[in-house]
């Protein structure tokens, strides 16, 4: 699965909700993988960290923004 269908995927879930909700990013390969969304969940980090690096979405922890680049473990992606 290339990258931009990941990004478009997650700005896709973002929209169908509130504008402050969030989405897990197992959400997103859940919905595009199917059976084998697991081996989808490092790419759609990534795919993540991409939208960040655009400014369309931040990366949060406990409800606070933290960088996607040294954030370990469980994350949430809401809109910027």
């Amino acid at each position: 699965m290339r990258a931009a269908e990941l990004e478009a995927a997650i700005v896709d879930l973002l929209e169908r909700r509130t504008p402050t909700a969030t989405i897990c990013p197992s959400d997103v390969a859940r919905a595009v993988g199917g059976d084998n969304w697991r081996e989808l969940m490092a790419p759609v980090r990534e795919a993540a960290r991409h939208l960040v690096d655009r400014g369309d979405v931040v990366i949060t922890q406990g409800g606070e923004i933290v960088d996607p680049s040294t954030a370990r473990g469980p994350i949430r992606i809401r809109r910027a």
